[in-house]
């Protein structure tokens, strides 16, 4: 029995959420169709969560500043959760919470962790179990029914806990780091299980993530914070080929730089001349490239490359067969090299070594 159709007729989300904590102040504007998938990044104090629990309900939106302005608010489906004269209470919210520990309740069984919210919400038994068991097979763990989550292993406890937020059919399913707490080996399937039931899932879902991979195999659109604000937000897509920001190009897996473009080729980059593929443009310029295209060398490369650089390793991060080389110079930048590679090199921090990249490996775009 697969879980009953949603309603999608004017699923929307509407935001502007302002918050504050002490000095810290959140300015999030978030809007999102039905069926949409947001994920929201950022590093550590960026604002993340605080959004999330403006979101549930868990903490009121402020004014705009202290001295007063508009209001922040939260409008779903068109009817106001948050706002002026307008505070629904986060029990009566129709949103589904899920964090990165399960909290499932240890006394009950898998069958009944999910049936509860069904049966608060008026729900009869009957119908809380049947809408349960539905959930369950949708997220493939129904042989765990009647387990209780002592008996199961973490990632099935994350799923058992994603089908409790989906049983009360929440009109706002909001997922705080829901993979972090995995072990590496049990992450990739209760990621494809969880990109599996959002696809069939008709809300809006909401995601605070760290990872990279969630956020890119996951959601429709990325929103970046810092300092509770957005910095950049887009699809993955363009956000992996266009970022603007040094976090965002870290999450994208990219060197990137700002600079002025006097030309078609050359972007000066902190009185560094960087060569870059032929563009169009003149003025404040970004440019990016991935770390795959640096090579490394032992002495300056014969043939002179356009981008030669004499730098300095900082550190070495080896990730199996791949290693990870920050260098520091004229320019910082992260190399990826080969494990083999890097014994031949025989690299560590404090090393010297020249990089390498081809003009036509690095992007140039406006700023």
């Amino acid at each position: 029995m697969s879980p009953p159709p949603i309603p999608s007729a004017t699923r929307v989300l509407d935001a502007h959420v302002l918050a504050r904590r002490g000095s810290f102040a959140v300015d999030v504007p978030l809007h999102a169709d039905a069926g949409q998938v947001i994920a929201i990044l950022g590093p550590n104090g960026a604002g993340k969560t605080t959004v999330l629990h403006v979101l549930a309900g868990l903490l009121e939106p402020t004014r705009a500043s202290p001295q007063g302005g508009h209001l922040g608010q939260v409008t779903v489906d068109g009817d106001p959760w948050a706002g002026p004269s307008v505070s629904v209470a986060p029990e009566v919210r129709r949103v589904g919470l899920l964090a990165a520990e399960h909290l499932l309740f240890p006394h009950l069984t898998v069958l009944r962790n999910v049936a509860y919210g069904p049966r608060a919400r008026g729900a009869s038994r009957r119908d809380a179990t049947r809408r349960a068991m539905a959930e369950l097979e949708a997220l493939g763990v129904a042989d765990l029914a009647g387990r209780r989550p002592g008996q199961i292993s973490h990632g099935q406890a994350q799923r058992v806990a994603l089908a409790r937020a989906l049983a009360t059919d929440p009109r706002l399913l909001l997922l705080d780091e829901p993979l972090s707490a995995l072990d590496p080996a049990a992450r990739p399937e209760v990621r494809a299980a969880l990109a599996s039931r959002l696809t069939a899932y008709d809300g809006v879902t909401v995601i605070v993530t760290h990872d990279p991979l969630d956020a890119l195999t996951l959601a429709d659109r990325l929103v970046f914070l810092e300092e509770g604000r957005i910095v950049q937000e887009g699809g993955p897509r363009d956000i992996v080929e266009h970022p603007r920001n040094r976090y965002v190009a870290q999450v994208a897996g990219l060197n990137l730089f700002s600079g002025t473009a006097s030309d078609g080729l050359h972007v000066d980059v902190d009185g560094l001349t960087v060569v870059a593929g032929e563009h169009d443009h003149r003025g404040p310029t970004w440019v990016a490239f991935a770390p795959s295209a640096v090579a490394l060398h032992p002495e300056r490369p014969a043939g002179s490359p356009r981008n030669t650089w004499d730098l300095t390793v900082a550190s070495v991060e080896l990730i199996g067969q791949t290693a990870r080389v920050r260098c520091t110079g004229v320019i910082d930048l992260v190399a990826e090299i080969t494990a083999g590679s890097l014994t031949t090199l025989r690299l560590h921090p404090g090393s010297p070594v020249w990089a390498s990249v081809k003009a036509t490996e690095i992007r140039a775009y406006p700023a």
